[in-house]
């Protein structure tokens, strides 16, 4: 690991000191906060560990919600760094996006968080990168492929974050990483690497720690 490599981990150390609080839920376009400080938004299909990953990273049992149920979350949901914010802006905020694809719940509902996630995405110009989970015992789905389209037709960076890390064997993950890169090495807007996280064992955090705290000081 280099110097520079060293001091984005700490960097993002840092960040993720700090005790993180729910600042609001946005049930429409029309909620959102004003733009000011960069955003890194989480998304992926229902149930991909999304909460749980949050949750990590700012070592809190339950600052985002968790649940077994799909489609628990259905708001954006803003978190920041706590602190004395009066006279300067927060560094940055992270968005829990409501899970895409199936959920237990009524279809225009569904709906509605899915228009909700897609107008957010094409019209908010603070928003840094979307990380986008992908469970590593599943890899890639149909609808992680919509969302790559949406993300590109609407030239937003975006990087797969593969959850659940720990629940497949070493040989098969690099076996996954080499398949899911290739299958976004043509697309405009995807990253071109990605990161291997578990939220139970705690592994790949301080790397995403790192991401984010770079994205919210650009």
């Amino acid at each position: 690991m280099t110097d520079k490599d060293d001091a984005r981990i700490a960097a993002g150390r840092s960040l993720f000191a700090h005790l993180w609080i729910f600042v609001r839920g946005v049930p429409a376009m029309k909620f959102l906060p004003p733009e000011g400080p960069n955003e890194v938004a989480f998304a992926g299909r229902s149930n991909v560990g999304k909460s749980s990953l949050i949750n990590a990273l700012v070592g809190q049992k339950s600052l985002a919600r968790t649940s077994n149920t799909p489609g628990r979350t259905q708001e954006l949901n803003y978190f920041i760094p706590d602190g004395d914010w009066s006279e300067t802006l927060p560094p940055g905020a992270i968005v829990d996006m409501p899970g895409y694809g199936f959920a237990k719940a009524p279809k225009s509902q569904v709906e509605q968080w899915t228009k909700l996630i897609f107008a957010y995405l094409r019209g908010r110009s603070t928003l840094r990168r979307v990380f986008v989970l992908v469970d590593a015992r599943h890899g890639l789905k149909p609808n992680d492929e919509k969302v790559f389209d949406l993300l590109d037709e609407a030239a937003v960076p975006y990087q797969i974050v593969l959850t659940k890390s720990d629940k497949v064997k070493p040989p098969a993950m690099e076996k996954l990483k080499v398949k899911t890169l290739e299958q976004i090495k043509k697309r405009p807007a995807a990253h071109p690497e990605l990161m291997a996280t578990s939220s139970e064992k705690k592994s790949g955090l301080d790397e995403l720690r790192a991401e984010i705290a770079t994205l919210m000081h650009v």
